[in-house]
This record gives C-alpha cells, sequence and structure tokens, in this order.
C-alpha cells in the first residue's frame, strides 16, 4: 500500500519575506533634512508595532517633531522627524547602531530582550532593577499618601532600589523595585510578599471616605509584586503608569473639592491661553474614526497618545503628527480591535476623557525638588516625612539609585493643590542636613494639564502651517464622488 502525504515546501514560512523583502527594514536619514535626523520604517505589521517603535524613540529621549504612519493592508510604513535630547540631528554611531537593532528586533520577544541588553551596553545602563523585586501599587490619592507608602516599605524591612510615582484626578499609581533590606536580595517568600501586599492594600483603602462619589469609590485599589528575573523589559515601567492610571479610572474628576486643583492650575500652560482640544468625527466612506489633538507640544507627547490608543484596545491605521510654535497637532484614523469606528456618542466621550488624562498626568505643575545624598536604609522615608511634615504633597516622583547615591526628583504642592510657598522650602532645606544637593525649580509654567477636550462634529480649527491628513482624505473622497455621473 502507497500512502501519500502533501508536500510542504520548508521555505514556505518565508515566503512573505521574500515577496515583500525582510520582516522590518530600518532606514536613518540625515542628509534630507538640515535641522533633524529622518527615520524610516517599513515592516510587516501588528497591533502594537506603532507604540513599540515610538517606545524605543522615547526611551532614548528623543523628541518627535513630525510623524506621517500608514498601516493599511498588513504592511506598516512609517517615517519620523526626529532630534536629541540637546536639539540636534543623531550623530552618535552608537546610539544609530541602537535604533537600527532595537526597531529591526522589536516584533520578536526574545531579540527584544537582546536588544535591550545592547542599549544597557552602550549607555553604561547595567539592568540592576532586574535583580530585585516590582510592586505595582493604584487606587485613590490623598495628600502625604506617597510618604505613607514610603514608611510602610521602611517598617516592613524593605529597601527602595527605585520608584516612579504619578498622581492625577485623585488617583495614585505607583511602580517601585525593592530588595530585601539587609541581603539586597529579591523578596521570594510568598508568606513575605502577601504580608506586604495586605499592609499596602489597608494603607491605600483607607482613602476611601464616605464622601466620595460612587465612581471614585469604585476606583480598585491594588497592589501587586513580581519578582523580576532575566529577560524582563524594564523600560516599560511609563507605560505601566499609563496602564495603572487608566485602570484606577482618573479620566474621572474629582467630585470632592478638597483635592481638585484650583481651576487657574488645569490650563494649556500656553502664552496665548489656547487650550487643548480633543475631537473625535467618523469618516463614514472608509470606516475610520478620525481622533484630533492639538495641544502644548512637549517631549513624549506623541508616546503618550499612543500608549492610551493600543491599551484602549483601538488600531492606529494611518496618523499624522506636527508641531509649531510650541502647538502640536495629532490626527489618528482608528478602529477598534473588532474592526468597528466609535459607534457612540458615550464611546467617542470616553475615549476623548482618557486622550486628556494621558496628556495631562505625566507633567505637574509646581515646584520641582531634585535632591541626591549618599544612600542609605531608610532614606526616601525620611524625606518624604519632612516633605509631609511641613504640609507638602508629591504629586510625582521619580526616586532612582545610582551607585552610592540617591537621587530624587520630587513635584510637590500643598496639601490643597496649591503652589508650594518659597519659606516652606527653605524651612525644608534646612531640616535636610544630610543631603548633598538640593536643587529647586519652578514649573508653574510648564504644566501640560489641560482642561476643556470637546466632543465635536469637526475637528478643531489648524494653526496656519499645519497639515492635516483628515482633510487630505475627505478632499479625495469629495473629489471621486463628483466621477459620478447621476443616471435618470
Amino acid at each position: 500500500m502507497m500512502v501519500c502525504w502533501p508536500y510542504f515546501d520548508p521555505e514556505f514560512d518565508n515566503l512573505p519575506e521574500r515577496i515583500y523583502g525582510p520582516p522590518c527594514r530600518v532606514c536613518i536619514d540625515n542628509d534630507s533634512m538640515e535641522e533633524c535626523t529622518v527615520i524610516k520604517v517599513d515592516s510587516v505589521n501588528k497591533q502594537g508595532i506603532l507604540l513599540e517603535v515610538v517606545q524605543v524613540l522615547t526611551n532614548i529621549n528623543l523628541t518627535i517633531l513630525k510623524s506621517y504612519i500608514s498601516s493599511d493592508a498588513g504592511w506598516f510604513m512609517d517615517v519620523f522627524h526626529v532630534k536629541d535630547e540637546h536639539g540636534d540631528k543623531i550623530r552618535d554611531q552608537n546610539v544609530i547602531n541602537y535604533i537600527l537593532q532595537a526597531i529591526s528586533t522589536v516584533r520578536e520577544i526574545e531579540n527584544t530582550v537582546k536588544a535591550m541588553a545592547y542599549r544597557n551596553d552602550v549607555f553604561n545602563n547595567s539592568d540592576q532593577l532586574s535583580e530585585h523585586t516590582a510592586i505595582e501599587m493604584k487606587g485613590t490619592d490623598r495628600p502625604g499618601l506617597f510618604s505613607e507608602i514610603s514608611a510602610a516599605l521602611a517598617d516592613l524591612h524593605c529597601n527602595i532600589v527605585e520608584a516612579h510615582a504619578w498622581s492625577h484626578n485623585a488617583r495614585l499609581a505607583c511602580v517601585a523595585y525593592i530588595s530585601d533590606q539587609s541581603t539586597d536580595t529579591p523578596i521570594d517568600d510568598p508568606h513575605r510578599l502577601a504580608t506586604i501586599e495586605g499592609h499596602l492594600t489597608t494603607l491605600l483603602r483607607a482613602t476611601t471616605t464616605p464622601t466620595q462619589s460612587e465612581s471614585e469609590i469604585a476606583s480598585p485599589q491594588e497592589v501587586k509584586t513580581a519578582e523580576f528575573g532575566e529577560g524582563t523589559n524594564m523600560t516599560d515601567v511609563e507605560r505601566r503608569l499609563h496602564q495603572l492610571m487608566l485602570s484606577a479610572g482618573d479620566f474621572h474628576r474629582p467630585e470632592f473639592e478638597a483635592m481638585t486643583p484650583p481651576p487657574s492650575s488645569r490650563s494649556d500652560g500656553d502664552e496665548e491661553g489656547r487650550k487643548m482640544v480633543v475631537s473625535i468625527e467618523n469618516c463614514h466612506e472608509k470606516w475610520y474614526s478620525i481622533v484630533s489633538i492639538e495641544c502644548k507640544d512637549r517631549p513624549r507627547l506623541m508616546f503618550d497618545t499612543v500608549c492610551t490608543l493600543t491599551d484602549m484596545q483601538y488600531v492606529i491605521f494611518h496618523a499624522s503628527i506636527s508641531s509649531r510654535d510650541g502647538r502640536s497637532l495629532q490626527e489618528y484614523f482608528i478602529r477598534h480591535v473588532d474592526g468597528y469606528a466609535l459607534s457612540s456618542e458615550s464611546e467617542k466621550e470616553k475615549v476623548i476623557k482618557c486622550l486628556e488624562a494621558a496628556i495631562e498626568r505625566r507633567v505637574c505643575e509646581g515646584v520641582r525638588l531634585e535632591l541626591s545624598a549618599e544612600n542609605r536604609v531608610g532614606l526616601l522615608s525620611d524625606i518624604t516625612r519632612v516633605l509631609r511634615e511641613n504640609g507638602l504633597s508629591v504629586v510625582r516622583a521619580d526616586v532612582k539609585t545610582q551607585g552610592e547615591k540617591a537621587v530624587n526628583a520630587f513635584y510637590l504642592k500643598d496639601i490643597l493643590g496649591n503652589e508650594v510657598d518659597t519659606d516652606v522650602v527653605e524651612s525644608v532645606k534646612k531640616e535636610m542636613d544630610d543631603v548633598i544637593d538640593f536643587e529647586v525649580k519652578n514649573d508653574g509654567g510648564g504644566s501640560s494639564s489641560q482642561q476643556g477636550g470637546c466632543l465635536s462634529s469637526s475637528p478643531p480649527q489648524r494653526l496656519p502651517g499645519f497639515f492635516s491628513l483628515g482633510d487630505v482624505l475627505k478632499s479625495q473622497i469629495q473629489r471621486f464622488s463628483h466621477n459620478f455621473i447621476p443616471t435618470n
């Protein structure tokens, strides 16, 4: 008896690559533009790839001036106009090699890990956090909560190696990396981890009061711990903070006045008083929803918006990003992952609120306090206790350990959400005798928290010189429809 089996060409899996080329092509061009570097990316498309590419550029502090994205028909094509953190073209060959390596391998998890290891080598950034335990917290915020968290971890004999916390609309999200106080090793005992989670969860739940609305009480108070092992991508902290804030519901404005910032603190920071405007309209001919955002420009703005749309399960098919005179215009042509455009006004309103929150939550008004001191156990707890005792509340924190030094940056307001008095700052400075470097910066004019997103049937008014992909698409549709001749 003869048995026949169908023949499968061993090269069949590589057929798309043989037809279309490599899975990802990256070109870095320093010749086409006088003032910026042009990065072109052609790749097989997948959900979330735009966010991954933007995150690669954001991680090395590149500023995206313009971008054009198209990802129809299974292929992803993107162009970025970027500058480095000093406002110059990318000249460093090590940085160029990292971009080529990281974007070319972003499609595969194993290769992404290799790319991140390469990044650590290039930028002398040893990934020490992979040797510690991560802890995530989210919940309703209150004045002094970050200080209480720091003190609680110190009481539980945990050393805080690094921590990042965002506060927005009476919500708090925090990602911290901790180790055992005595051994400086990861905490892997399940019973001890459960004790830490339980203690911090009780601390967060103490915030809920009878004066809060139902939506605020429903905000989950959650603490999770996990040991980071080999291969963990430690550059996703900011994306994780976005996810935690989104799940905590920070897109809802607080209704109780005690924790609501004064209206003056929710301006766009624009000298001409222009506010952020977010609008959504549907392009019925192409089954897209067009999201338009006009606001004050700042670093990492594109990352924040793309991150939010991706985490809300929307697919970005086309996009146009441009900036001029300190203003940014972003347009995204999106559908839900189920293939449909936004169908209801309530869905549009939620997307608008979430995008507003994503843009607002990163940058804070108020006094920025930068501290550097010899690292020791309980240092963060002591610093935040002094701040709390002087009536100051931390609205954002970035805490890192660099060798033998602890480098901390805090954005501060008073417990009512008002600006900090300079006399209070001087009093704090006198109390911190063991702090080596103490620098105060007033970022009052640099806030990106804005108010007044609009649910509109048309996008915001364009500033002169702004390019609108939506206007081009609509003009093409109108021109195409005019070619039809009516018949009787």
